[in-house]
């Protein structure tokens, strides 16, 4: 008998090893991001952060989904209103007061591994907060800057731009560059106009915060920008589509047909990979109230429906870190959001655009954060569908802005 209780017992403690919490925590998890991308290099970028995460948990795998960036915010409301959302929320901060609720506060998990938010810039930590919560881990931010083709100033007998360069060198240099089919800049609604209407001294939003497209000050600036498409011809006219006009300028830039657009640091791998030329960065052309680029940058947080909020957790400090900012500054994907990074983004951009450390030194030291409404989505796709009315001379700037005040306070 003492032998059969001797075996009973050895039995019941293999079993209990077996089904000890600590084996079951250790089980695989299987998570699911969502994240816009805009190219296949940008693809593989985020799938080796993917393979980070299993590297340093492997326990954890980050099964990653991607949409165009317009696709994104049109298809992650959908997934919300079908329970259907994946357990990594990719957020930009313009977006943040419209998407915040769909995912869970970072607080408490902040406090209870004591995680250094100081670690990143400030202005995009705030960005990605509402009401005094944080919703998303930044990776990256940065200021709107020009970029412009140094081939074809050179051929045109062009000085390149500097930071200081004002908005009537700027078009002098865009009439200079427009010719034989090609256009010396290329416009863009909303966020590149913002930072020129910005440099203008003009305002979008009220002290409070509420959308304000009908001022004097915001028309004016929005007449001057639409002229030159309908009247200085140094633009073209991209037609009202499903594509946002940064991305249709993008491709006319690589392609070289625009000599200049306006976009983020964050687009520099898409163009390093496309452009067959030397590409030079300078702050937006100052107006009468200077350079002023606004500010964004995005991050990543934890859907509310997540079943796996501990691990998605962890999945997001290892898509955060030091390595993964440095990995992603290489590339020039990512102006690092964490300030010890951001040395790695000049390494890399100083190689390949020799003014990018002194255009975004300048730009930040003018800039401002970039303020949204809780439905700028629905404001953004307004500026997309009505601003070529605009740029074609069709309608005036007051029309237009009046148009979308209207409608998207109707939203």
């Amino acid at each position: 008998m003492s032998s059969l209780r001797v075996g009973r017992r050895a039995v019941l403690a293999s079993l209990s090893v077996l089904f000890t919490p600590a084996v079951l925590r250790a089980a695989p998890t299987n998570l699911t991001w969502f994240m816009w991308s805009g190219s296949e290099a940008e693809v593989a970028a985020w799938q080796h952060l993917c393979a980070m995460v299993h590297a340093k948990h492997p326990d954890i795998t980050v099964n990653f989904q991607t949409a165009s960036w317009t696709d994104y915010w049109t298809k992650l409301p959908a997934l919300a209103a079908s329970n259907q959302l994946p357990d990594i929320v990719s957020l930009q901060n313009m977006r943040t007061a419209g998407f915040a609720q769909l995912m869970e506060p970072l607080d408490p998990y902040i406090r209870a591994d004591n995680f250094d938010v100081g670690a990143f810039d400030k202005s995009i930590i705030a960005g990605l907060s509402r009401n005094g919560k944080i919703y998303a881990l930044p990776y990256d931010f940065g200021p709107w800057l020009m970029f412009y083709n140094r081939d074809q100033f050179q051929a045109a007998g062009l000085v390149a731009p500097d930071p200081g360069w004002t908005e009537t060198e700027f078009l002098k240099d865009a009439r200079a560059l427009t010719k034989n089919g090609s256009y010396g800049t290329a416009v863009s609604v909303p966020d590149a106009f913002l930072s020129y209407a910005s440099s203008a001294g003009a305002s979008y939003l009220t002290p409070d915060g509420s959308l304000d497209l009908t001022n004097p000050g915001l028309e004016a600036a929005f007449q001057s920008y639409a002229d030159l498409v309908a009247r200085d011809k140094v633009a073209p006219l991209f037609p009202s589509s499903g594509t946002p006009g940064d991305l249709q300028a993008n491709g006319r830039f690589v392609a070289g047909d625009v000599a200049m657009y306006a976009d983020g640091p964050w687009d520099l791998i898409n163009i390093g990979h496309s452009a067959k030329f030397r590409v030079g960065v300078v702050p937006i052309p100052a107006g009468k109230n200077g350079s002023v680029s606004l500010t964004a940058g995005s991050g990543f947080g934890i859907a509310t429906t997540s079943r796996y909020k501990a691990e998605a957790w962890k999945a997001i400090q290892v898509l955060t870190s030091p390595q993964a900012e440095a990995y992603l500054a290489g590339l020039g994907r990512a102006f690092p959001a964490r300030i010890a990074q951001q040395r790695d983004w000049y390494g890399i951009a100083a190689r390949n655009v020799d003014s990018a450390q002194a255009a975004i030194t300048a730009a930040l030291q003018t800039g401002k954060p970039y303020l949204t409404t809780a439905n700028w989505n629905t404001v953004s796709s307004l500026f997309g569908q009505y601003a070529p009315l605009a740029f074609g001379g069709r309608k005036s700037a007051g029309q237009v802005l009046t148009t979308i005040q209207q409608l998207a306070a109707e939203s």
